[in-house]
């Protein structure tokens, strides 16, 4: 199954400069837990909630003194839309990233997190279950 038929298009971005109270409160209205941070529409970073926790509070920074590209991990990992789901899946394992940015060519397409391949799996067993339940004979 491609990745991009399980990819969230809505992604939430900013920019580099954007301050991170910005940040946070996009957070909050958007009830996210990460934006990417782009150049136009290439993706080139991304604060997580909790870098906000380690980089801002953590380090007792001035959160007004702070922007995304102070914050962001920039060492950004990314797939395009026909990578499968399991190649997604093992290059966040691997990487230890819970979201997957979603990328054709330069451009920002979508995104996938750890929560939404947590539900199809969900989904899936609950289907699994349903078939097998189906067959059992009647005791």
């Amino acid at each position: 199954m491609p990745i991009e038929d399980l990819a969230r298009s809505d992604v939430v971005t900013a920019a580099p400069e954007t301050p991170v109270t910005d940040l946070a409160a996009t957070m909050d209205e958007e009830n996210v837990g990460s934006i990417v941070i782009t150049n136009d529409e290439t993706p080139v970073g991304i604060v997580t909630d909790r870098d906000l926790a380690v980089r801002v509070l953590g380090d007792a920074a001035d959160p007004a003194e702070r922007t995304a590209e102070d914050v962001m991990t920039d060492d950004l990992y990314t797939t395009e839309p026909d990578a499968g789901f399991y190649e997604a899946a093992t290059l966040m394992a691997e990487h230890g990233i819970r979201r997957l940015p979603i990328r054709e060519d330069d451009a920002l397409v979508g995104i996938i997190t750890a929560d939404d391949i947590t539900e199809l799996l969900a989904d899936e067993q609950q289907h699994l279950g349903e078939i097998i339940r189906g067959q059992r004979p009647e005791y």
